[in-house]
């Protein structure tokens, strides 16, 4: 659905001031992570975390900064020693002191826009933890820190509820992806389900103002619903992503005897129908769901979807199954010039989440193509 909206100076929303939110596969100046604290997050697994995460901060930062965030000076200390055995640029990484609950950037951490002329700011909404959980209170300050550290512009999305209040937006990065042209996909299980209460009462149409005066969206997709054992219910980086201004990967499942085969041929079914701005089809590519993940007799959201397009390369989570191989394959035809590295994200997705979940770009201040 296309949206358009009267606005001037006097509304200060990053839209009157040329901004949009740029593609993943733009140019970064960063990679923002925040290094695993909590055992609880992983009970049974947490002992080999830190090393996947100083794998990926070594990978990451061999083609651009990374900003990692850490509990405290003693937590910086033990990091930046697991960084350099695992090899890692420490160069390349800026540590920041700052508590957190959790460590999944990607939807508490900031969503960064960009102008024409290649300033960048941020935009700063409300995490509550996916509406689930009690400890958030932390996360949500990440935005503010990064603004305050990088002197950006920030800004803090909301509309006006029924009695003439402000009401500040909860979004999570994980719930939208864009195509860096003023496209969106996301989800109605995660925006705009009642069982969620992200946003109570703030309808459809109110979330696609939102999109277009704070990222810069004229057309948002909407898709249903998410896979099994998704804890944020509907999180679009598992299902659906970009690859290109009108392409899209989709996550297919043919067994009709899994659980995940009807939504995401629903969700298949709803991307063949949309349409780019200009009233063409967009190329959908379907990419394979691994067999299913359980571990605890609990269904794990594993998903080659949920990758991560960094400078010069992607990583993509692989989970011992032949489908790893048709994923690689399928994203280094979509990603040629950058390097497709598999990660094995069987332990990491115990935390149910997974390369892209953990990981927030900050674009590079260049001129904008678009």
């Amino acid at each position: 659905m296309r949206r358009t909206s009267n606005l001037n100076e006097a509304t200060k929303t990053p839209r009157a001031f040329g901004y949009r939110m740029p593609a993943e596969w733009e140019p970064h100046e960063a990679t923002w992570l925040a290094w695993p604290h909590n055992p609880e997050d992983w009970p049974g697994k947490f002992q080999s975390i830190p090393w996947l995460y100083a794998e990926i901060v070594r990978l990451l930062a061999a083609h651009e900064r990374v900003h990692l965030i850490v509990e405290n000076a003693s937590a910086k200390q033990r990091v930046t020693s697991m960084l350099a055995r695992a090899g890692a640029n420490l160069d390349q990484v800026s540590f920041h002191a700052w508590p957190t609950d959790r460590g999944w950037t990607r939807d508490s951490g900031p969503i960064f826009v960009r102008n024409a002329e290649g300033r960048v700011a941020l935009t700063n909404w409300r995490f509550n933890a996916w509406a689930k959980y009690s400890d958030w209170r932390l996360d949500d300050k990440l935005p503010g820190h990064a603004a305050k550290l990088l002197g950006m512009s920030s800004w803090l999305p909301a509309v006006q509820n029924q009695n003439g209040a402000k009401q500040p937006i909860v979004l999570e990065g994980g719930s939208i992806d864009v195509n860096g042209s003023g496209s969106l996909l996301t989800t109605e299980e995660c925006q705009l389900s009642d069982v969620q209460q992200r946003n109570p009462g703030v309808s459809r149409e109110q979330l696609e103002c939102v999109f277009h005066d704070y990222l810069g969206i004229d057309h948002t997709i909407w898709l249903n619903r998410g896979i099994v054992g998704d804890d944020t219910h509907g999180h679009i980086d598992d299902i659906a992503r970009f690859v290109a201004p009108a392409t899209i990967v989709a996550a297919v499942e043919p067994d009709t005897r899994d659980p995940n085969h009807a939504p995401l041929a629903d969700n298949l079914s709803r991307l063949k129908s949309a349409r780019t701005p200009q009233g063409k089809q967009f190329t959908i590519v379907e990419l394979p769901m691994p067999r299913p993940v359980v571990f605890r007799g609990q269904r794990l959201p594993a998903s080659y979807a949920n990758f991560y397009v960094a400078n010069d390369l992607v990583l993509v989570p692989t989970f011992h199954d032949p489908n790893d191989r048709v994923a690689l394959n399928t994203l280094a035809e979509l990603f040629p010039g950058r390097d497709i590295i598999g990660v094995h994200c069987v332990d990491l997705i115990w935390g149910l989440g997974a390369l892209h979940c953990m990981t927030q770009q900050q674009p590079a201040a260049v001129p904008s193509k678009a």
